[in-house]
């Protein structure tokens, strides 16, 4: 057998030896392999190298990978692909293969390392900490070119056997070098005798250990020291305890912290907060509350309830004696309003005097018995009726001028004032042929009497639904005026118990003011009771008032718009429009404004409680210019502002500007005005002209004759009510030429030029003895009354004439 075998040995070495007479090419021997595969000859996975001549299996290819790693420790993939010649791809695959068969390799970043390796590699840093003494974690994997974690986790299976070494905060020590640490840091923290935060320990310590390690170093983290700080008090070597991690008590000054607290409130029998955080407690309440159950917690102290007893003992015969006491007064000086307060509620004569009423707790100190504010009260409440009395009547004063402020912004009239009284003077001195005194004017003024009944029930129930709706506001406006202001309630106060002015008038937490507080509401309270008494017996008066009121002003609006309308035509006489309009507005528009002003004034008083007598209903209501402003400024808000823009208007120069600000001001007081329509306007003309031709019948007077009987002929040719003065009547007879006859028009002309006559005589005369006019005056006068019938035949008839 031996023999076979050595034969074909020689046979295939002599077949090697032989050269081929065919040789095969690259491409047929790559064929050749394919073929072979094909027809599962080679029935495993080939590789190609890099080259593509060489073949190469799985198998062998994990080998060579294998035997490179033991050979090296530490290879990279890349590394491997050029060294065995092989496609990366299948290398990294198989690499993979290779890690995951061996527990003791690791794929990391592209390298395949061994346990071996880092064997190596921990026995150097053994090596070189036995030289520095620590090591930064951070350092080493920047030389690994690794990550910290990595060489972290690498490490600590390895501590305390191939390195010997502490690892704490990414650092490598020395057991030497944790040592010395050790007793530094026991050192300092025995030093320590009050309660102190360990950070603020730690940053000395880290000083002196990089001055003694020199420029090279390595800084030593805080969780180094804490994590030896906490080892030593595990094992007792402090005494004290650490809150929160960082705050460190040593129990030295636990023990004289309670023996401080101990000390001070059995002395005194209460302690501050303030005292408990200077002695380091934060949580004073629950500190005290643990250690003295008997014990109450204030706003700012800790008493013992034997200072409840004592001040229960004085409040008790302050309350019996009708008197009053400060509880601050009595107490320490570190107690606060608040303390002072929520003791006195503990104590039990308070508890029961508050609920019996006996006394009252004002500003959170005082007690005050309610027989002593009963008695201050009746003093204050009877001169405060007086106030209130005193102050009703000067409110309207005050009233007035601020009314007075607000009007400026009305426009005024460019033809009131001085300019008007001094165009009037020089009138009356001048006196030109066509003037008429004024004193003749008024014999102008219809003295009929009309009873408009009409819709007065509707009007007065309007007024009082319009003045009950700004009731409220009026009332909040009149309190402020009677009610007394808080100075007055302590002045009062200090004149019943002179020993509070000690306190002083400005200072808020004062007993002074403090009453004031409690009295004035009370005050308010009786004033207002007082007021609506009042309110309620001035009721039937104020609504007679404003029937009454209402009554006047129907008839004479009325009439003020009949005559309103003569004067449309005078409109394009533009002089004689302004006289016209003017002696209107000095007539009727001025007693229908003084009635209305003159009521609503007596009104406002009444609704201010101030008492008013009782006037006559007949007695006419004649103001001046003064007197109206006055009127008008002592009315309430926008009602003064429309009585002022009336009291301008009666300086003014047209009527319907009168008549626009009349509405306002009635509407505003809630009254109603009547509006002439063509029914009443022709009642009311039948009854004026009935009343003209009376007076005509009966008029003795040749120069008052002449304007009624003008006055009639406009209502006998116009159906107008005119209201003219004695310079418009000459105006006022050319604008009836064309609805008279010639022999009409002609006496009525002659009889106006001998009246002007007679009262330019009248004026130029003297009065005197031997004044020569006096004959003239007399022959001038009965020439008019002989013309006197044949004037009134103009408007009456012959007949009706020659009996009068």
């Amino acid at each position: 057998m031996d023999e076979e075998l050595l034969e074909l040995q020689r046979q295939f070495e002599f077949a090697q030896q032989v050269k081929s007479s065919v040789r095969l090419s690259d491409r047929n021997v790559v064929e050749l392999v394919q073929k072979l595969q094909e027809l599962r000859v080679i029935d495993f996975d080939l590789l190609h190298t890099v080259t593509g001549k060489e073949y190469i299996t799985q198998e062998q290819l994990k080998n060579e990978i294998a035997s490179e790693i033991s050979k090296l420790g530490r290879v990279s993939v890349i590394d491997l692909a050029d060294t065995i010649g092989v496609d990366l791809y299948h290398v990294e695959k198989q690499a993979q293969d290779v890690v995951l068969s061996d527990p003791g390799l690791m794929l990391v970043q592209g390298e395949i390392i061994s346990q071996t390796y880092w064997d190596s590699i921990a026995e150097e840093i053994n090596e070189r900490l036995q030289e520095c003494s620590q090591i930064s974690v951070a350092e080493l994997a920047g030389q690994l070119q690794v990550g910290s974690e990595l060489v972290q986790s690498v490490l600590e299976p390895r501590l305390g056997t191939l390195v010997k070494a502490r690892l704490e905060g990414g650092q490598l020590y020395t057991p030497a070098y944790v040592a010395r640490v050790t007793a530094m840091v026991r050192g300092a923290s025995r030093g320590i005798f009050v309660p102190s935060n360990l950070s603020a320990l730690w940053t000395p310590l880290q000083q002196l250990v990089q001055e003694m390690n020199g420029a090279s170093g390595v800084a030593v983290e805080n969780s180094f020291f804490q994590s030896i700080f906490n080892r030593l008090l595990k094992e007792e070597e402090m005494l004290g305890s650490l809150r929160a991690g960082t705050h460190w008590t040593p129990t030295v000054f636990a023990v004289a912290q309670k023996e401080c607290v101990d000390s001070f409130f059995s002395q005194n029998s209460y302690i501050p907060y303030e005292t408990m955080q200077k002695l380091g407690i934060s949580q004073a309440v629950q500190f005290l509350q643990s250690r003295y159950p008997d014990g109450k917690p204030l706003a700012a102290v800790f008493i013992h309830s034997s200072m409840i007893e004592m001040l229960d003992s004085t409040t008790e015969d302050a309350i019996e004696q009708d008197s009053w006491i400060d509880s601050l007064s009595v107490l320490p000086a570190s107690f606060t309003s608040q303390d002072a307060n929520k003791i006195l509620l503990l104590c039990p004569s308070v508890q029961s005097a508050l609920k019996a009423e006996k006394a009252l707790i004002l500003g959170e100190s005082y007690v005050i018995s309610s027989g002593f504010i009963k008695g201050i009260y009746d003093q204050i409440e009877k001169e405060a009726e007086a106030f209130s009395i005193q102050a009703s009547t000067a409110s309207l004063i005050d009233h007035s001028s601020k009314s007075s402020e607000s009007a400026e912004s009305i426009p005024a009239n460019t033809d009131k004032g001085s300019k008007k009284k001094k165009g009037k003077s020089a009138s009356m001195k001048t006196a030109t042929v066509e003037t008429v005194p004024d004193d003749e004017e008024d014999a102008a003024r219809p003295k009929s009497k009309r009873n408009q009944k009409k819709g007065r029930d509707a009007s007065s129930q309007k007024l009082d639904s319009k003045a009950g709706g700004k009731k409220e506001l009026v009332k909040a406006q009149e309190a402020n005026n009677i009610i007394p202001p808080d100075e007055w309630v302590m002045k009062k106060i200090v004149d019943s118990v002179p020993e509070f002015e000690d306190d002083g008038m400005e200072n808020p937490d004062s007993i002074l003011k403090h009453l004031a507080d409690l009295m004035r509401p009370m005050l308010i309270n009786s004033l207002k009771e007082r007021r609506k008494k009042i309110f309620t017996e001035n009721a039937d008066r104020m609504k007679r008032l404003i029937d009454d009121l209402q009554k006047k002003l129907d008839e004479s609006f009325l009439n003020m718009q009949l005559y309103e309308k003569a004067l449309e035509l005078f409109e394009d006489d533009q002089s004689t429009s302004v006289v016209l309009h003017r002696h209107l507005l000095r007539t009727t528009a001025a007693t229908i404004a003084d009635t209305l002003l003159h009521d609503l004034d007596i009104l406002n008083k009444l609704k201010n409680g101030i008492e008013v007598g009782e006037s006559k209903a007949q007695d006419p209501v004649l103001l001046d210019s003064s007197e109206r402003t006055t009127l008008a400024k002592s009315l309430n808000g926008s009602l003064s502002k429309k009585a002022l823009a009336l009291v301008e208007t009666l300086e003014g120069k047209r009527v319907d500007a009168f008549m626009t600000t009349f509405r306002d001001l009635a509407e505003e007081s809630g009254l109603v005005l009547k509006k002439l329509d063509k029914k009443l306007e022709r009642t009311l003309l039948h009854a004026y002209r009935k009343d003209l031709t009376s007076q005509v019948s009966t008029e003795s007077d040749p120069v008052a004759l002449l304007a009624k009987v003008v006055s009639l002929l406009y209502i006998k040719t116009h159906n107008k009510a005119l209201q003219a003065p004695g310079r418009a009547i000459a105006a006022a007879i050319s604008h009836l030429k064309d609805k008279l006859d010639e022999s009409a028009f002609k006496t009525l002309s002659e009889y106006h030029t001998a009246t002007v006559t007679l009262l330019a005589l009248l004026s130029a005369s003297t009065g005197e003895e031997d004044d020569c006019s006096a004959d003239r005056i007399l022959t001038k006068r009965e020439l008019l009354e002989s013309q006197m019938p044949v004037l009134r035949s103009l408007v009456l008839g012959d007949s009706q004439s020659q009996q009068s």
